[in-house]
């Protein structure tokens, strides 16, 4: 059981940009009602631009981010893919680096991101793009033991998180009984 939703973020040239919020008002439905043992996991569909956490509050860190990758995988190395344009294989390089996902656990309806954590859209080409990315909340399942011959699996988040508050007992578990 999950939820998912693919949505696009408003256009943004090269630099490491928060997106926090953006990314939260598209999610929101999906994180209602979820507790614990569930992760949110974020996939742009680009292969020029790459999500990753990092500080939330200090814009230089943004730009120091930036600064870093460019030294790190420099355009005016000799790139042999350049279809696209002189940043085309240094973005795909980049991104590379950066990865192809983030996950991040949920805990109360809320993505648990540290104080200063927040979610970045690193956009590696020079001209500004829209970027489309597919949000999946997993579902984690449980075994609830009741006793040493009476185990149950429960896939639902609702039987979950009551089974972790102490609320639900055998009697009221609609789960598979294995």
């Amino acid at each position: 059981m999950g939820w998912q939703k693919a949505f696009t973020l408003s256009e943004r040239s090269k630099g490491c940009h928060l997106v926090t919020d953006e990314v939260l008002f598209h999610i929101e439905a999906g994180l209602r009602d979820v507790q614990v043992l569930i992760c949110c996991q974020l996939l742009p569909q680009h292969t020029s631009a790459a999500l990753t956490l990092n500080e939330n509050y200090d814009r230089d860190v943004r730009r120091d981010m930036d600064m870093a990758l460019d030294h790190i995988v420099p355009e005016r190395l000799n790139w042999l893919h350049t279809d696209e344009g002189p940043d085309d294989s240094v973005s795909h390089t980049k991104t590379s680096l950066i990865g192809p996902t983030i996950t991040i656990p949920i805990t109360n309806g809320r993505l648990a991101l540290g104080t200063w954590q927040g979610i970045y859209l690193t956009e590696f080409r020079h001209a500004p793009h829209s970027r489309r990315v597919v949000a999946t909340i997993m579902y984690a399942g449980i075994f609830i033991i009741f006793s040493a011959d009476r185990i149950r699996y429960d896939p639902h988040p609702q039987v979950l998180n009551a089974a972790l508050a102490g609320t639900q007992d055998e009697e009221e578990c609609p789960s598979v009984l294995l």
